[in-house]
């Protein structure tokens, strides 16, 4: 089984929706037991709603354990930083053509919010920056067209 790469606040965010999804379990059966005392299943919408959101909930339980199951949880902070962007950096990058700055950590797929930015390791640009070091200019093509950077800083952070 292959790993995955997680970062720790990922893997802190996964537990804690897996906490709650736990502690719904008692009360989605209490529910269906209550639903049950209603008499006839087959014309019960109470009954049928509970048993649905109890599939969700367990389906929600699976797919988080396995997640977990298979998460190599990479903490950059307690590495050395060597200025090389990898798994959980956080990267700030230079438009060469704008003078634009932005700033990215690289987190794995599930942890992704642009709007916080967090990218994908899967995505264009984090595909084009691992590997690459602090200082070094990197082309990269995305759905948007060439996009040139220029590396200013990388944090293990």
């Amino acid at each position: 089984m292959e790993k995955v790469p997680m970062t720790v606040r990922g893997e802190k965010k996964l537990r804690e929706e897996l906490e709650v999804l736990l502690k719904r379990r008692p009360q989605i059966s209490k529910a269906i037991g209550e639903a049950r005392e209603l008499g006839d299943l087959k014309e019960n919408a109470e009954y049928h709603a509970a048993r649905e959101e109890q599939g969700i909930c367990e389906a929600q339980i699976r797919d988080i354990e396995y997640k977990l199951s298979v998460a190599q949880v990479i903490d950059v902070t307690t590495m050395k930083n060597t200025g090389k962007i990898i798994f959980g950096t956080t990267v700030t990058l230079i438009d060469i053509n704008t003078d634009e700055e932005v700033k990215y950590q690289i987190v794995a797929d599930d942890e992704a919010d642009i709007k916080a930015g967090r990218i994908s390791v899967n995505s264009p640009i984090a595909r084009g920056l691992i590997g690459k070091m602090e200082g070094d200019e990197v082309s990269i093509q995305t759905p948007g067209g060439q996009k040139d950077f220029d590396i200013e800083a990388v944090e293990y952070i």
